[in-house]
């Protein structure tokens, strides 16, 4: 069965609460590959291919040539920030892109400027908003992002929007009372219940007014009752939580290599160093906690060691991050693990990952966002665990465990691809080819 999909016809807008380094690199990345200086390397939207069929059919083609997905020209951009920078202003102050590179697209990202943000520094204790917006109470602040969204689309002549977070990381909170349907939500709002984030507020608005909304970071967000209620009564897509790059990526690379080889693995310490704003912001314990509970969880689910306590009931597992200036946004990760092969002798694997992480950030908005539109033009609402390939925590339904191998993700995102289109599901068995050889003896 195909879906009947919605073309994607007229402009897409991309709405980013957050115009930051993450922001800012996929902004100005996307305009200068519409200009043809640059390749968007590491997006699957644009550069990865897909097999359809048997392999003997040799059909592989680009996604964005089999799934109806928007044009990179046919795409608006704005925001939100807590400062009043520009998207130019802000990519410099990031310092991530080459000045060559920025000045050549410098025009088309003048006119991006940030609208006013909802910001709670409770939530951020190490950043100072002053392009904030204020309203009597936190319903009230929605409604202002609804207007914001309202006004952008009707401005930007665009015939859909999507919204990804790539703000900051949130001070780390768990579901409550108020959380579990949308009636007490909304009524907390109303309340001004401290226990509603900023990210919840974006959310809410997106979620309220049917546009797709991705969690780009390790907060609460979108991921409670209320909130996935609210996306059924709207048929609105949701997804999260945080953004796979560094070395959660490496993570969950090589440890699905060593649980297939039922290696053991006694220990795994991570440290991290990073000195943009997101470094900044986790320097403070409230933050880095949100993100120490997302990057943990990451090896518990892959190893599963309830199910082999042999090989990984005994596992260690330390993150660390830390704040340092001097590398800005080129994070620098080590890793030491501590394997057991054959008989239980001992041997170790280190890592150094010197990466950019905006770098590896900004080709997974530019998917999430194509994705959650297309998502959205399926007819397809609440949340997308198909795109979990993108995410260190990813969103699943209560009682599901989320899946973190990425090998398995890729597979699950792809069959979801060739489902939506009518193709076949690949199982990878490849028992029928042999089967025909013999019964062609």
């Amino acid at each position: 069965m195909k879906y009947d999909v919605t073309p994607a016809t007229g402009k897409l807008g991309i709405l980013i609460p957050g115009l930051g380094a993450v922001a800012t690199t996929f902004i100005a990345g996307v305009e200068a590959i519409k200009k043809g200086i640059a390749q968007p390397i590491g997006s699957l939207t644009q550069m990865g291919n897909i097999r359809l069929g048997k392999r003997t059919e040799d059909r592989y083609p680009k996604i964005k040539e089999f799934v109806p997905l928007a044009d990179l020209n046919d795409i608006a951009f704005g925001g939100w920030d807590i400062y009043e920078d520009n998207v130019y202003e802000a990519a410099l102050n990031a310092k991530v892109l080459d000045l060559p590179l920025l000045q050549s697209i410098k025009t088309e990202l003048e006119v991006i400027k940030p609208m006013k943000a909802v910001f709670d520094q409770s939530y951020v204790s190490n950043l100072a908003g002053t392009n904030v917006k204020t309203a009597a109470t936190k319903y009230d602040l929605a409604l202002q992002v609804i207007a914001d969204i309202e006004n952008f689309k009707k401005e930007n002549d665009c015939n859909r929007v999507v919204m990804v977070w790539c703000g900051s990381t949130e001070k780390y909170i768990e579901e409550t009372d108020i959380h579990s349907s949308i009636e007490k939500f909304e009524a907390a709002l109303k309340n001004n219940e401290s226990l509603i984030a900023p990210s919840m507020i974006y959310a809410y608005a997106a979620i309220k007014t049917g546009v797709p909304f991705a969690n780009g970071a390790p907060n609460l967000t979108c991921d409670i009752p209320a909130l996935l209620e609210l996306a059924k009564q709207t048929n609105t897509p949701i997804g999260g939580k945080d953004f796979k790059t560094g070395q959660t990526l490496m993570k969950t690379i090589l440890a699905p290599g060593l649980h297939a080889r039922a290696l053991g693995v006694r220990g795994w310490f991570s440290t991290n160093i990073l000195g943009n704003r997101d470094g900044y912001v986790l320097d403070h314990p409230d933050n880095f906690r949100t993100k120490e509970v997302s990057k943990l969880s990451v090896l518990d689910e892959i190893f599963r060691p309830e199910l082999n306590p042999e090989l990984y009931g005994e596992l260690y597992h330390k993150v660390r991050i830390n704040y340092y200036p001097p590398h800005g946004d080129n994070k620098e990760s080590w890793d030491n693990i501590d394997i057991f092969g054959w008989l239980g002798y001992s041997m170790q694997i280190k890592i150094n990952f010197l990466c950019r992480d905006s770098i590896l950030a900004a080709p997974i908005v530019l998917d999430l966002a194509l994705f959650m539109d297309l998502a959205k033009r399926s007819q397809m609402s609440g949340i997308q665990e198909w795109l979990s390939f993108y995410f260190k925590s990813p969103q699943t339904l209560p009682g599901l465990k989320p899946e973190h191998d990425i090998f398995k993700q890729l597979i699950k995102m792809q069959n979801t691809l060739r489902h939506i289109m009518g193709e076949d599901l690949i199982t990878h068995l490849g028992l029928d080819y042999y089967q025909d050889l013999v019964e062609a003896m």
